[in-house]
């Protein structure tokens, strides 16, 4: 089973994580919907196929992340990493990493919109940017380049802006 996609979703929630809350060696749990599991390994499956389909997956990752333990509750799944999990990610992290850019940028007060596509332009040229016409975001950044794969959503919320990043098939399945 190649478990490459699910890996890096994992890695990068926990980059997002420290990137907010600074470094903890500590035992994470992150959850994820069936849909999203489905879209990592291209199929269709309930959540006991899944199960079946994540059974290697504590010892895939084992040598990264120490014990890993998978569980479900009905189609809303449950990773719980060991603490080497985050010292892994720690240890690895770029300083330059965008995520932990965009996160100091939101998180400063009167943070506009325009800085934010500054930010993202100061990564790469080629920026992809959508007006979302929908009560829970205001507009959608991503890099055209494939240098990120995830869709960026961003609410401005008049005393700061709030987002939500979603890999391409998870946005398609809300229908923004």
């Amino acid at each position: 089973m190649n478990y490459n996609r699910l890996e890096t979703s994992l890695i990068d929630v926990i980059k997002e994580e420290q990137a907010k809350l600074g470094y903890m060696k500590e035992k994470i749990s992150l959850y994820y919907p069936l849909s999203s599991l489905n879209h990592f390994f291209g199929g269709e499956t309930d959540a006991a196929g899944m199960m079946e389909i994540l059974k290697d997956f504590p010892s895939y990752i084992e040598e990264k992340f120490g014990e890993v333990a998978v569980s479900h509750r009905g189609d809303r799944f449950c990773f719980t990493v060991s603490e080497k999990a985050s010292e892994y990610v720690h240890n690895n992290m770029k300083e330059n990493e965008f995520i932990k850019a965009l996160i100091e940028l939101v998180g400063r007060h009167g943070c506009t919109i325009e800085e934010i596509k500054e930010l993202f332009h100061s990564y790469s040229d080629k920026i992809i940017t959508e007006p979302m016409d929908n009560e829970e975001f205001d507009v959608m950044i991503r890099f055209g380049d494939g240098s990120d794969p995830y869709y960026y959503c961003f609410k401005d919320e008049g005393c700061h802006i709030i987002y939500h990043r979603f890999l391409p098939e998870d946005y398609a399945d809300f229908g923004f």
